[in-house]
C-alpha cells in the first residue's frame, strides 16, 4: 500500500522542527582531498530532489560525481494524453543531463533500464549494476555513496537505498542516504526515533540556487504535460517546497564523513 497520497504534511511543520533539532552538520569536502561519490537515483530527479545541494557541494570542492539511474523514469504519468512511455523516457533522461550541468557535476553516467515502478522485482540487478560503477573495471576507487533512504515510502526509492547499503556494506563505504517522500507521510514524531544518524547539510545562497535551477530542469514533472488528469504535474508546489530548504538531511551509515 502507498503512503503517498493526499497534500502530506506541510512545510509549516517541518521548518520548525529543522530550525531546534540540532543534528550534528555533515560538511562536504572538509577536512579531507576531494574523492568520488557515486549516486543511485531510482528515477531522473531523485538525485536532485534529495540531494542536489549535497552533490554541487562536493563537486565545488572537486569531488567527481558519478550518477546511476535504475529507470529512466518512464512511468511517471501512466496514461499520458501527451506522451508515451518510451517518449517520457527520452524526455527524462534530457532533463537530468540539463539538471546535472547546473550543479557542475562531472563524471560517469549509467542507465540501468529497470521498469519504472517495478525495481522490486530487479533488486538484485539494480545492485549488481551499482556494485560494477562502484568496483568494476576502471570504475577507480569509490569514497562514498549517495541514494534514497530506504524506508522512504515508495518501493523504488527503498530498492536503491537497500542497494547502496548493500554495496557500501561490502566495500566499506559511507553511505548517505535521503529522505524524498518520507517529507511527504512522515513528521517529526515518527522521523525523529528513526533518523538518530541524521546529518544537517547547510546551503549557501549559490548552491541554493543552483539546486533550485536544477529541479526547474525537469520540467516533464514540474509542469503538466497537458489539461488531462493523467498529464497533471507530478511534483506540485505543495512538494517542491520542501526541496527548496536551505538545508538538506543526511542520514549517515559507516565510514568516514565525505
Amino acid at each position: 500500500m502507498t503512503v503517498i497520497e493526499g497534500v502530506g504534511t506541510p512545510e509549516s511543520t517541518w521548518t520548525p522542527w529543522l530550525d531546534q533539532v540540532g543534528w550534528p552538520e555533515l560538511v562536504p569536502g572538509a577536512g579531507a582531498p576531494p574523492g568520488r561519490a557515486v549516486v543511485l537515483a531510482a528515477h531522473p530527479d531523485d538525485e536532485v530532489l534529495g540531494a542536489g545541494g549535497l552533490l554541487h557541494l562536493l563537486a565545488r570542492s572537486g569531488w567527481r560525481v558519478d550518477v546511476v539511474w535504475a529507470s529512466d523514469g518512464e512511468g511517471s504519468h501512466p496514461g499520458s494524453t501527451v506522451l508515451v512511455p518510451a517518449e517520457l523516457a527520452r524526455r527524462r533522461r534530457q532533463e537530468s543531463t540539463l539538471a546535472r550541468q547546473e550543479l557542475g557535476l562531472s563524471g560517469r553516467t549509467t542507465w540501468l533500464g529497470r521498469p519504472d515502478s517495478g525495481l522490486q522485482q530487479h533488486e538484485n540487478a539494480v545492485t549488481s549494476g551499482l556494485d560494477e560503477v562502484v568496483a568494476g573495471p576502471g570504475a577507480g576507487p569509490a569514497d562514498l555513496l549517495v541514494a534514497p533512504w530506504h524506508a522512504d515510502g515508495h518501493p523504488d526509492h527503498e530498492v536503491c537505498g537497500r542497494a547502496a547499503l548493500r554495496v557500501g556494506a561490502a566495500h566499506g563505504l559511507p553511505v548517505v542516504e535521503v529522505p524524498i517522500w518520507a517529507w511527504h507521510w512522515g513528521t517529526p514524531q515518527t522521523l525523529a526515533p528513526r533518523w538518530t544518524h541524521a546529518r544537517t547539510v547547510r546551503l549557501d545562497e549559490p548552491t541554493r540556487a543552483a539546486k533550485a535551477a536544477a529541479v526547474r530542469r525537469f520540467v516533464s514533472q514540474v509542469q503538466p504535460l497537458g489539461p488531462a488528469p493523467a498529464d497533471r504535474a507530478v511534483l506540485p508546489e505543495q512538494v517542491l517546497v520542501r526541496f527548496a530548504r536551505p538545508v538538506e538531511v543526511a542520514l549517515v551509515t559507516a565510514g568516514r564523513q565525505p
